[in-house]
This record gives structure tokens, C-alpha cells and sequence, in this order.
């Protein structure tokens, strides 16, 4: 008999469930189940994640949530409204999707107290396509039938039954004495009323060995300590992701409350459409549609751009045009150029980041500020016809004024279709040393002396710390009570710990964003009427949500009030879109690293860089700060030795001296990996920019399929397959 875990937390029921959602889907093929569900509490936080990765491993996802069901109405706040029961909500179909999507929001929205809380109102309003489980011993019939209550019980079961299509009555069997008369009474209940049984386990944790950690989660979440006998803690170590016979085992005399898990999961029917886009549209003219009126802003654009405008220029406009109008895409141009235009004429500093460089709609529309053109950039690396996804256009706001682009889109499209987006802070290596410390009873100098042994770098884990400080990795062998600190901490390390709002993330949806989306409120206090995603970037754009980056930089705010500064003092207007990239006296303080305060050039390693680089161009000093981080950084001193002709410019191969030749034959650029794509083995551009992809997720199967794919384009050049292996390691 096989069995389907219906009442589960992840990570994201925060600080009280500690399942990482690869693991518990994994655990669960391992198992040979056939489906998985997911009811965090109150939230929907985890659910795109859940569902991708119970896909990835042949399972059936559940989405669900264990919903907080306020004692009276949702929106009532005094102190008996405090302890709101629970309630599992499984979504059947697209209907109960979107109404748990619902449900969720205006519990967050407007029934937050404590906990996010949802009535029996909104029960009814919103039942259709929703399966519902009585829950723990924290949901409504429980505790009548803990309570002694049975016909309060009866009639609220009742209810429940005329309410929802599918409502089942949940037994589960742990240590906990009250478990005992409430299975009796759901028993009785299911006898009285026809309704149908299920099994759960309630689990928070992926495997058994998990329980100790999850104790000292709790004693974080609580601020409690392991010693302190009243802390809020669980009842043994069961609560983790059994298999069907562990299952069965539990509830010897119930095999029909192990079969309704597989019954519910057939009911569940829910297929996610990751193919749909809700891109706004930008308010044209009566008389307008999108493509003609974009087409007309950027011819516009390039007479005032370029005082001749040429053949060339006239088929790279012509030519991006066409992609974006194949790619669907003309409106997000225009909300973009709108957005900017808002900006300038409120006097607000900004500044675009990343590939949109390359587009010289962009640079028409006023977006952009660098010629595409005389930087040679590729515009495949922003957009093209092979690639499937969003184009991406990050905008940086002087920080203090940033809210004001933000309200302006919320006004322009409306708030309900405007939403902040959350994001998730995990307990990293030093936080979980002092956090575990904590709920191991340790003092703080206890905690930090250990936390202070992690090497301060990016992405350090407490396994790469023990390779990487001897001084850790002595005490953690000569000290038990380190190594006990040191591995209960490896065992939480990274879970999330809370949610906060994301610094650069805003979405943007041509539907009202209520159904679409589970929504909050980016914090309790906040009243802008501006709301936050439950989901994080990458899944709020997986759903078809236009995700854009609106990052306040305070360096844009600096810049801001020095070019006043200048006006008011020494009565000079300073345009700093227009300042010369030829200065010499600019270069020499550069040369000079006096770079303190500048953006990206005042680390202490990478003034030694300029000091050395000696940088005379604009191209230059960008491929420096390209160089400048983890991986590439090791070719900077070959890029400076070249310049100065101290070493000889080698090329990988003399046909990629053209691409390869302002970098001294080291490759810098993205750009430069598609056009050595494309010079070397004959791949489109647009073919290339999916590759480059591809390359930057390391997946070992596809690099395989790609160096096939590379080898033989180019044998067909007639170039030599060694060559050929040599370039493809080096992109």
C-alpha cells in the first residue's frame, strides 16, 4: 500500500519547519511515493520551488497551506482574537489555486494579528477547488473534541462539509496524551457524519536524525534555550517524512485513512502554466498601437542621437525593431522608457545596468547613455528571437528618491497591479554558529569565538570554514562541545530564518495581481498601499510576472548633490550624461588610485589593480571592473603585463585576434564568449546567447552535449578539433 504525505512544512513555515524542498522532494522519490504536499503555515512562500522540484523528481506536487482561522472575524485585532486555530487547505484544480492564492493574501493583508488569518467568511467565499483536512491539535475540531465538546465538534464538522466538496478528518499519532481522545472523537465523528479519514504525520523535518536541529530551531524561533524545561518544544523525534509502511505501522487498525491519502492526491489535478506572461501595457494614444508608436520614438531618437544617420545604423535599428516586435515586447520598451522619462523630468539620477547596453532602441529611447554601436556591443546578448524569456533591464535611482519611481508606477498602472517583491534571509555560517549557540544555552563570546574562526568571504559554508581555518578546524577536533556547536549548526545552516523585501525587485502585471500571486504586506507598518510578492524573483518570473530591478544606489545620491553642490557654489550646470570620457586629468587621479568613494574602484585590491593597470580609456578601466571578481580576477595581471608589452598577446586561435584584440587576447566579455561562439563554430548569435547561458549553470550533461555541438561547428570551419577543445574550456 502506498501513501502520500499530505500536512508537510518546509523551510518556509519560518523557524518552526527546517525541510530544504530538494531534500524533502528527493527523500519522497527515494520512498517510491507517487505525490507530495505542501501546507506552510499561512504562506505560499515556497510553492513554485516545491512544485518545480517535485516535477524534477516524477512526483506529483500538492500545493496547499496551513491556513490560521481567526476565532470570529478575520479583521477583528483584540487580545482574544490572539490564538487563531489551524486548518490544511489543499488546492484540487486551477480554481482552488487561485482561490488559496486569494486566501493567503487577504490573510496577510487584511487579517494579520499575530499570525495571517483568514474566517469562516472567507472559508465559504473561497471553498471551490479546495480540499480541507481538520488539521492539527491547533485546529478548530480538535480542540472542541479536546475540550470534551463532541456535538460543538459534530456541528462545526458539519459545516465544514456543506462548505468544502472533499473535507476529511486527520488523524495523526504522536506522544501527545490529547491525541489520544481526539483520534477517539475524529473516529466517532467520521462514524456519526460519513466522512472520510486520512493519515498524517505533521512532518517538519526531512529525516529522524533531523529532530535534535529542529529543537534548537525552535529554541531560536522562541529565544528560548535547550535547558529551559518550558520552552515551546515537539513531543519526540517522529516528526519527519516516514515511509508507507512507517505509516501504516502508526495506524495498525486505519488502512482506509492510509489509502484516502492516495484518494485526495488523485483528486489533486493542478497543473501550473509556466508559458503565460502578464506584461502590462503602456497607456498609448486613442489612435496608437505599441509597435508604430515605439518605432516612431526611436526614429526620432536616432536623428537626435547620430548627426548622420547611416545604412548601418539604419539596419540595426531596423533589425531590433523587428525582434521585439517577434518577441512580443514593444509595450515593455515603452513602460520602461516612460519610467526613465518620469525620472529625468523629476530631476531623479539614474542609471541602467547590465546587457540593455547593447540594444540602440535603448539608447534611441534615452534609456541607455552608451553607444552600442561605438562599443561594439551585441544585441543577442540582450534579446533575440531563440530566447524565450524576459528581457531584463536593471535600473538604478539615487536612493533617496527611489520610492518616488516606485509610486509613480503604482499611480500609472494601478497598486493592485504593482507589488514589491520578498526575498528570503537564510541562517548563513556565522549566523548559525551564534544562533545554535544561542539555543545551546552558550554565552555570546562563547558563540562569537567560533562564529569569528569563519572566514569572512562569499558564500562560505561551515564545511569549506573547516578546510579553510586551521584554527576552526583544530578546536572543532580538540573540543566536543565546538564540534556539537559546529554540527548542529551544519545541519540548519541556510535555512530561512525570515522574510524581508527585496532591495532592487518590483513587479509589474497587466491583471490585478490578487489571484495571480499570493500578496503581503512588505511589513506590518507599512501603509504606501504598495504590496510585496509571497514568491521571490526568480519564481514571481517563472509565473509570468515582469519582474523589474528599481535598486537605490547611494552613489547615484552623492553624485546628485555634488553636481547641486557645484551649481550652488561656483555657479557651473553640470550634465553628467555629458561629461567627456577622454579627460586626461580624470585618468591620472585614476592611475593615482585615488579612487576612495568612487563606485567599484575603492576596495583596497582593486585600487592596487588601477594603480597598476595605469587605465588612459573608458575601455579600459570597464575591463578592469569586469575583471575584477571571483574566476576572471586571476587574468588581470596577464591583461596588465599585455598593455605594456611586457608579455606577448596571445589569442587562442589568430581568427579570434578581431574579437579578442582591445582585451589583449583575454576574454572578458560575455559578448565576446557569443562572438567567438559564432566566429569559431558558426552558431547564431541568438543560438550562442543560450549557450552562454547554459555554460554559466556549470551542469555537467549539457556542457558534455555542448562540446559536441561546439567540436563538430567547427571541424565543419575547418578548424582543428584540439584548438577547438582548448577554446571551448577557456569560454
Amino acid at each position: 500500500m502506498n501513501f502520500t504525505h499530505l500536512h508537510v512544512h518546509s523551510e518556509y513555515s519560518l523557524l518552526d519547519g527546517m525541510g530544504r524542498i530538494e531534500p524533502l522532494t528527493e527523500r519522497a522519490r527515494e520512498l517510491g511515493m507517487e505525490a507530495l504536499g505542501l501546507t506552510d503555515h499561512g504562506n505560499l512562500y515556497g510553492a513554485i520551488e516545491f512544485y518545480l522540484a517535485c516535477k524534477s523528481a516524477g512526483i506529483k506536487p500538492i500545493l496547499g497551506m496551513e491556513a490560521y482561522i481567526a476565532p470570529g472575524d478575520h479583521l477583528s485585532k483584540t487580545t482574544a482574537d490572539r490564538d487563531p486555530f489551524h486548518l490544511v487547505l489543499l488546492a484540487k484544480n486551477q480554481v482552488g489555486w487561485r482561490n488559496l492564492i486569494i486566501l493567503s493574501s487577504k490573510a496577510h493583508i487584511d487579517g494579520y494579528y499575530y499570525k495571517p488569518r483568514v474566517d469562516h467568511n472567507l472559508l465559504a467565499q473561497y471553498s471551490e477547488g479546495l480540499i480541507a483536512t481538520s488539521g492539527c491539535l491547533g485546529a478548530e475540531v480538535p480542540k472542541l473534541l479536546t475540550a470534551g465538546r463532541y456535538d460543538e465538534a459534530k456541528a462545526l464538522a458539519t459545516w465544514y462539509r456543506e462548505t468544502f466538496e472533499h473535507y476529511y478528518l486527520e488523524l495523526q499519532n504522536h506522544p501527545i496524551p490529547e491525541l489520544t481522545t481526539v483520534n477517539r472523537g475524529l473516529l466517532d465523528l467520521s462514524h456519526d457524519l460519513d466522512l472520510p479519514l486520512i493519515a498524517t504525520n505533521d512532518l517538519h523535518y526531512v529525516n529522524r536524525e533531523h529532530s535534535y536541529a529542529h529543537d534548537i530551531l525552535l529554541c531560536i524561533q522562541t529565544n528560548s534555550t535547550i535547558h529551559d524545561e518550558k520552552r515551546f518544544r515537539f513531543s519526540g523525534d517522529q516528526f519527519y517524512l516516514k515511509d508507507a509502511r512507517e505509516m501504516l505501522d502508526l495506524f495498525p487498525g486505519q488502512p482506509e485513512a492510509i489509502a484516502n491519502t492516495m484518494k485526495v492526491a488523485d483528486l489533486c489535478d493542478l497543473e501550473l502554466d509556466f508559458k503565460h506572461h502578464y506584461l502590462p501595457k503602456y497607456h498609448l494614444p486613442d489612435d496608437r498601437n505599441a509597435e508604430t508608436y515605439l518605432a516612431d520614438l526611436c526614429w526620432e531618437g536616432l536623428r537626435r542621437r547620430y548627426p548622420t544617420v547611416t545604412e548601418e545604423l539604419k539596419q540595426r535599428l531596423e533589425y531590433e525593431l523587428d525582434v521585439i516586435y517577434k518577441t512580443n515586447f514593444p509595450d515593455y520598451f515603452l513602460v520602461v522608457w516612460d519610467i526613465l522619462r518620469f525620472a529625468r523630468e523629476r530631476g531623479i539620477l539614474y542609471g541602467v545596468r547590465g546587457s540593455a547596453a547593447s540594444s540602440i532602441v535603448l539608447y534611441c529611447l534615452g534609456v541607455t547613455t552608451i553607444d552600442p554601436m561605438a562599443a561594439r556591443l551585441v544585441f543577442e546578448r540582450f534579446l533575440n528571437v531563440e530566447r524565450k524569456d524576459l528581457p531584463d533591464i536593471d535600473m538604478d535611482f539615487a536612493d533617496d528618491r527611489r520610492d518616488e519611481v516606485i509610486k509613480y508606477v503604482a499611480e500609472k498602472y494601478g497598486y493592485d497591479h504593482v507589488a514589491q517583491i520578498i526575498t528570503f534571509g537564510t541562517l548563513g555560517a556565522k549566523a548559525a554558529i551564534r544562533d545554535v549557540a544561542r539555543g545551546l544555552g552558550l554565552s555570546f563570546a562563547d558563540g562569537d569565538r567560533v562564529a569569528r574562526l569563519v572566514p569572512s568571504a562569499l558564500h562560505m559554508s561551515l564545511d569549506k570554514a573547516l578546510d579553510e581555518s586551521p584554527e576552526l578546524a583544530q578546536l572543532y577536533e580538540a573540543d566536543e562541545g565546538v564540534r556539537h556547536l559546529v554540527d548542529t549548526a551544519r545541519t540548519l545552516e541556510g535555512v530561512s530564518r525570515h522574510a524581508s523585501t527585496h532591495a532592487a525587485g518590483v513587479v509589474i502585471s497587466q491583471e490585478p495581481l490578487m489571484g495571480i500571486a499570493p500578496l503581503q504586506r512588505p511589513n506590518r507598518s507599512d501603509d504606501s498601499g504598495i504590496l510585496m510578492t509571497q514568491w521571490p524573483m526568480e519564481d514571481a518570473a517563472r509565473i509570468g510576472l515582469l519582474k523589474m530591478d528599481f535598486l537605490g544606489l547611494t552613489n547615484l545620491t552623492i553624485l546628485g548633490r555634488s553636481r547641486d553642490l557645484i551649481q550652488e557654489t561656483r555657479g557651473l550646470v553640470i550634465d553628467l550624461d555629458a561629461l567627456p570620457l577622454e579627460d586626461a586629468k580624470t585618468y591620472k587621479l585614476l592611475s593615482e588610485a585615488n579612487t576612495m568613494g568612487v563606485f567599484q574602484l575603492e576596495s583596497a585590491g582593486m585600487r592596487r589593480a588601477i594603480k597598476d593597470l595605469q587605465p588612459q580609456s573608458i575601455a579600459e578601466l570597464a575591463a578592469m571592473v569586469a575583471l575584477y571578481r571571483p574566476g576572471p580576477m586571476q587574468h588581470i595581471p596577464t591583461f596588465i603585463e599585455s598593455k605594456f608589452g611586457r608579455m606577448k598577446v596571445q589569442y587562442p586561435h589568430e581568427a579570434l585576434k578581431e574579437v579578442l584584440e582591445e582585451t589583449y587576447g583575454v576574454i572578458v566579455y560575455q559578448d565576446q564568449v557569443l562572438l567567438i561562439l559564432r566566429k569559431f563554430a558558426g552558431y547564431t548569435l541568438g543560438r550562442a546567447d543560450i549557450v552562454r547561458k547554459a555554460m554559466g549553470k556549470k551542469i555537467a550533461e549539457m556542457m558534455a552535449a555542448e562540446r559536441a555541438n561546439f567540436l563538430q561547428g567547427s571541424a565543419e570551419l575547418g578548424y582543428d578539433s584540439r584548438v577547438a577543445n582548448e577554446i571551448f574550456d577557456l569560454i
